[in-house]
């Protein structure tokens, strides 16, 4: 079976200096796959290249077997990829409700108020803040609606950057139960996250890259165990 998602031999280079090199993977249709290292190591740098927001120096990126190294962004957007950006990038000056059906401004089915129920049911508060201006948001209410802006777009692929970042313990874990949770719904799923206890508790396979390659890759039940793992990421001695 053809996957989803596949990168092969790529790499991005910023001012001469290789950020990726030579990084191959696949994420296959309903997967959750991570991608775990230390910052610098490339995480966020491939996610913006597979959504074309960095331009790739060599290698191919295949989506659903299309080559979108050379698609505009919004046409892989159009295409059924959604990025949710380190940083969340939410309208601060939209309600949520606005921020949600903006991302359906491309859909022309008849079920984006079904939809927007079934965010609000993922998300209770986001229901509760429906008319509530973005930039009033704790940090987490706005993770919660960054995600669920992916959902609305209806995407095949959901890019997920550090979605843990800047939350409280208790949110964290809310986020991550969702990101579970609408995989299970269908959703396929790049993760790239710190946090590698959460990361490879919800993911079916992991990579571990390390200065722009991949160190080490394979089912995410494996990796938990692996002693290089557990000393560099997982907190072992």
């Amino acid at each position: 079976m053809t996957p989803l998602l596949e990168v092969t031999d790529l790499w991005i280079a910023y001012d001469r200096i290789a950020a990726v090199r030579g990084v191959s993977f696949h994420v296959g249709a309903g997967e959750i796959v991570t991608l775990i290292g230390a910052n610098g190591s490339g995480k966020s740098t491939i996610l913006r290249a597979v959504s074309g927001l960095v331009p790739v120096s060599r290698g191919r990126i295949s989506f659903a077997g299309e080559d979108l190294v050379k698609l505009p962004s919004y046409l892989r957007s159009q295409g059924g990829i959604a990025h949710v950006p380190e940083g969340r990038g939410i309208f601060g000056n939209l309600t949520v409700q606005e921020n949600l059906r903006l991302a359906a401004y491309a859909r022309r089915d008849n079920e984006i108020y079904s939809d927007l129920k079934g965010v609000y049911h993922l998300f209770p508060r986001l229901g509760e803040r429906r008319l509530q201006w973005g930039n009033t948001l704790s940090g987490g209410e706005q993770q919660m609606l960054a995600v669920g802006r992916a959902l609305m777009s209806r995407a095949r692929l959901l890019l997920l950057d550090e979605p843990s970042m800047g939350l409280a313990p208790m949110l964290v874990r809310e986020i991550f139960r969702v990101i579970k949770r609408i995989n299970e719904q269908g959703a396929t799923i790049l993760l790239v996250e710190q946090n590698a206890h959460l990361a490879l508790e919800v993911a079916h396979r992991a990579y571990i890259l390390e200065t722009g390659e991949v160190a080490l890759s394979g089912p995410s039940a494996e990796l938990r165990h692996n002693p290089q793992v557990w000393e560099a990421y997982l907190g072992g001695t």
